[in-house]
């Protein structure tokens, strides 16, 4: 009995803390994917035009700043109303509540820039007219609702995936599921232990982001402990490491790439 239960310990500490160990030693490796030498404000060609009479919602995630890459993303929304010739981006700034400043940062800006020297990966696109600006004016109310404007911690949360997992919840119709690797989706305001998933399509249970369950239509079934999350999903299959994120096939039915 006390080997078997040996054993399985090993097994989920080999889980959650290898992956981790292989991202810190990979993310310190040099030069990943050529993206260093762009600029830290420069598009990555991802975004419609902002010329267009079209409204647009995206949202990205990229790997986060410096040590912290080898573990997490960082996540932001970028919209454009159908009257706007601009993106604004709504997304946590940690650095600015260390200066006394609000947390959140809602203003124009690149919405597929790169963020120091990591390429942002977009995980939702919605585009359309009135419904789509109905839409963006939720999102943008979320925003301003959000509970910890001046608080943030890189973990377990308050922190960028926090707010973005929060505005998520106020607007289900996006249907958006967050990389298994955005730490601090799961710390859920107002230390409610249960609560919908950020898609809307399922249930999380969470002790402070400090471990819980979810399961949900969009997520699949995913594990957190101690802010890192392993996982499987079904739709389409694939697996989630902590650190690494989601392994499987491209998601074509949540990623709906501008046109060419």
């Amino acid at each position: 009995m006390k080997y078997r239960l040996r054993r399985a310990l090993l097994i989920v500490l080999a889980l959650f803390f290898l992956p981790v160990g292989y991202m810190l030693a990979s993310h310190y490796s040099g030069d990943r994917d050529g993206y260093r030498g762009m600029s830290r404000h420069q598009s990555t060609e991802q975004a419609p035009s902002a010329d267009s009479d079209e409204a647009v919602i995206q949202v990205y995630a990229a790997r986060a700043a410096r040590w912290r890459g080898a573990f997490g993303v960082h996540t932001w929304f970028a919209t454009k109303r159908s009257d706007e010739k601009h993106y604004t981006r709504l997304e946590v700034i940690g650095y600015r509540v260390y200066w006394g400043g609000d947390a959140v940062r809602i203003r124009s800006g690149v919405p597929d820039a790169m963020w120091f020297g990591n390429r942002p990966l977009l995980l939702r696109e919605l585009r359309g007219g009135e419904e789509i600006d109905q839409l963006i004016d939720r999102l943008h109310q979320a925003a301003a609702d959000y509970p910890y404007n001046n608080e943030y911690r890189v973990w377990p949360g308050p922190n960028s995936n926090t707010f973005t997992a929060f505005v998520a919840r106020a607007v289900p119709e996006l249907r958006l599921e967050l990389p298994s690797n955005a730490i601090g989706k799961d710390f859920l305001p107002g230390g409610h232990i249960v609560a919908r998933t950020p898609s809307g399509t399922g249930v999380q249970l969470s002790l402070g982001g400090y471990a819980g369950l979810l399961a949900g239509i969009e997520e699949g079934v995913e594990v957190n402990l101690l802010g890192l999350t392993a996982g499987v999903d079904l739709l389409p299959p694939a697996i989630k490491l902590p650190g690494v994120g989601r392994l499987g096939f491209s998601d074509l039915k949540r990623i709906q790439l501008p046109d060419s």
